[in-house]
Protein backbone atom coordinates (compact mmCIF):
# COMPACT_ATOMS: atom_id res chain seq x y z
CA UNK A 1 0.00 0.00 0.00
CA UNK A 2 2.79 2.40 0.89
CA UNK A 3 4.54 1.59 -2.37
CA UNK A 4 1.39 2.45 -4.34
CA UNK A 5 1.13 5.88 -2.67
CA UNK A 6 4.77 6.62 -3.45
CA UNK A 7 4.25 5.71 -7.10
CA UNK A 8 1.19 7.94 -7.33
CA UNK A 9 3.10 10.87 -5.83
CA UNK A 10 5.97 10.41 -8.30
CA UNK A 11 3.54 10.55 -11.21
CA UNK A 12 2.03 13.87 -9.97
CA UNK A 13 3.20 16.77 -12.09
CA UNK A 14 2.95 20.52 -11.50
CA UNK A 15 1.76 23.18 -13.91
CA UNK A 16 3.35 23.11 -17.29
CA UNK A 17 4.77 26.26 -18.78
CA UNK A 18 1.90 26.38 -21.30
CA UNK A 19 -0.73 26.24 -18.56
CA UNK A 20 1.04 28.98 -16.61
CA UNK A 21 1.29 31.12 -19.74
CA UNK A 22 -2.43 30.68 -20.43
CA UNK A 23 -3.28 31.88 -16.90
CA UNK A 24 -1.05 34.95 -17.29
CA UNK A 25 -2.65 35.82 -20.65
CA UNK A 26 -6.17 35.50 -19.20
CA UNK A 27 -5.26 37.75 -16.25
CA UNK A 28 -3.76 40.29 -18.66
CA UNK A 29 -6.96 40.39 -20.71
CA UNK A 30 -9.06 40.90 -17.58
CA UNK A 31 -6.77 43.71 -16.41
CA UNK A 32 -6.88 45.39 -19.82
CA UNK A 33 -10.67 45.48 -19.63
CA UNK A 34 -11.00 46.46 -15.95
CA UNK A 35 -8.42 49.25 -15.59
CA UNK A 36 -9.94 51.75 -18.07
CA UNK A 37 -13.42 51.31 -16.64
CA UNK A 38 -12.15 51.87 -13.10
CA UNK A 39 -10.39 55.03 -14.27
CA UNK A 40 -13.67 56.34 -15.67
CA UNK A 41 -15.45 55.67 -12.38
CA UNK A 42 -12.83 57.60 -10.44
CA UNK A 43 -13.06 60.55 -12.86
CA UNK A 44 -16.86 60.62 -12.61
CA UNK A 45 -16.75 60.53 -8.81
CA UNK A 46 -14.41 63.57 -8.80
CA UNK A 47 -16.82 65.44 -11.06
CA UNK A 48 -19.74 64.50 -8.80
CA UNK A 49 -17.78 65.82 -5.81
CA UNK A 50 -17.30 69.13 -7.66
CA UNK A 51 -21.06 69.38 -8.21
CA UNK A 52 -21.69 68.55 -4.54
CA UNK A 53 -19.32 71.36 -3.51
CA UNK A 54 -21.21 73.79 -5.76
CA UNK A 55 -24.50 72.64 -4.23
CA UNK A 56 -23.07 73.31 -0.76
CA UNK A 57 -22.22 76.82 -1.90
CA UNK A 58 -25.78 77.27 -3.15
CA UNK A 59 -27.25 76.11 0.15
CA UNK A 60 -24.96 78.47 2.06
CA UNK A 61 -25.94 81.28 -0.32
CA UNK A 62 -29.62 80.69 0.41
CA UNK A 63 -28.86 81.11 4.11
CA UNK A 64 -27.09 84.38 3.35
CA UNK A 65 -30.10 85.67 1.42
CA UNK A 66 -32.35 84.94 4.39
CA UNK A 67 -30.04 86.04 7.24
CA UNK A 68 -27.72 88.69 5.75
CA UNK A 69 -29.01 89.98 2.40
CA UNK A 70 -26.57 92.92 2.67
CA UNK A 71 -23.71 90.53 1.75
CA UNK A 72 -25.19 90.17 -1.75
CA UNK A 73 -25.26 93.87 -2.59
CA UNK A 74 -23.21 93.68 -5.79
CA UNK A 75 -25.18 90.76 -7.27
CA UNK A 76 -22.81 88.06 -6.14
CA UNK A 77 -21.52 86.29 -3.06
CA UNK A 78 -17.96 84.96 -3.18
CA UNK A 79 -16.82 81.71 -1.63
CA UNK A 80 -14.48 83.78 0.57
CA UNK A 81 -17.43 85.77 1.95
CA UNK A 82 -19.31 82.55 2.69
CA UNK A 83 -16.30 81.13 4.54
CA UNK A 84 -15.42 84.36 6.37
CA UNK A 85 -18.99 84.79 7.63
CA UNK A 86 -19.22 81.13 8.73
CA UNK A 87 -21.96 80.15 6.31
CA UNK A 88 -19.85 77.32 4.97
CA UNK A 89 -16.74 75.48 6.12
CA UNK A 90 -13.65 75.51 3.95
CA UNK A 91 -13.56 72.63 1.52
CA UNK A 92 -10.93 71.53 -0.92
CA UNK A 93 -11.03 70.53 -4.53
CA UNK A 94 -11.52 66.74 -4.85
CA UNK A 95 -8.48 66.67 -7.13
CA UNK A 96 -6.16 67.57 -4.25
CA UNK A 97 -6.19 71.25 -5.10
CA UNK A 98 -7.72 74.35 -3.65
CA UNK A 99 -10.46 76.60 -4.92
CA UNK A 100 -10.00 80.23 -5.90
CA UNK A 101 -12.07 81.76 -3.09
CA UNK A 102 -12.27 85.22 -4.65
CA UNK A 103 -13.00 83.92 -8.16
CA UNK A 104 -15.65 81.43 -7.06
CA UNK A 105 -19.04 82.99 -6.46
CA UNK A 106 -22.81 82.74 -6.60
CA UNK A 107 -24.76 85.03 -8.92
CA UNK A 108 -27.76 86.74 -7.28
CA UNK A 109 -30.62 88.15 -9.34
CA UNK A 110 -34.02 89.19 -8.03
CA UNK A 111 -33.11 87.97 -4.54
CA UNK A 112 -32.50 84.45 -5.80
CA UNK A 113 -29.40 82.47 -6.67
CA UNK A 114 -29.33 82.09 -10.42
CA UNK A 115 -25.82 80.83 -11.16
CA UNK A 116 -22.55 79.53 -9.78
CA UNK A 117 -18.88 79.64 -10.67
CA UNK A 118 -16.49 77.38 -8.75
CA UNK A 119 -12.92 77.84 -9.96
CA UNK A 120 -9.79 75.91 -9.11
CA UNK A 121 -6.78 77.87 -7.87
CA UNK A 122 -4.68 79.64 -10.45
CA UNK A 123 -1.86 77.52 -11.81
CA UNK A 124 -3.57 74.16 -11.32
CA UNK A 125 -5.11 71.88 -13.89
CA UNK A 126 -8.00 70.93 -11.64
CA UNK A 127 -11.57 71.05 -12.82
CA UNK A 128 -13.97 73.84 -12.07
CA UNK A 129 -17.61 74.65 -12.66
CA UNK A 130 -18.35 77.50 -15.06
CA UNK A 131 -20.19 78.27 -18.27
CA UNK A 132 -18.66 78.79 -21.70
CA UNK A 133 -15.63 80.50 -20.15
CA UNK A 134 -14.32 81.15 -16.63
CA UNK A 135 -16.28 84.40 -16.36
CA UNK A 136 -19.74 83.04 -17.16
CA UNK A 137 -21.73 81.17 -14.51
CA UNK A 138 -23.62 77.92 -14.83
CA UNK A 139 -27.35 78.25 -14.22
CA UNK A 140 -28.51 76.41 -11.11
CA UNK A 141 -30.97 74.38 -13.16
CA UNK A 142 -28.13 73.16 -15.41
CA UNK A 143 -25.74 72.16 -12.64
CA UNK A 144 -24.68 68.54 -13.19
CA UNK A 145 -21.64 66.41 -14.01
CA UNK A 146 -21.41 67.85 -17.53
CA UNK A 147 -20.99 71.36 -16.00
CA UNK A 148 -17.56 70.37 -14.69
CA UNK A 149 -14.78 71.46 -17.03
Amino acid sequence: MLQKCKNMLRNEKGLTLIELLAVVVILGIIAAIAIPSIGGLIENSKKDAQVANAQQMISAGKLVLVNSPDLATDGKITLKELIDNNYIDEFSNPQKGEYNEEGSYLVISEDKISGVILLASVGTTNYGIYGSDTTSPVAISELNRSSVK
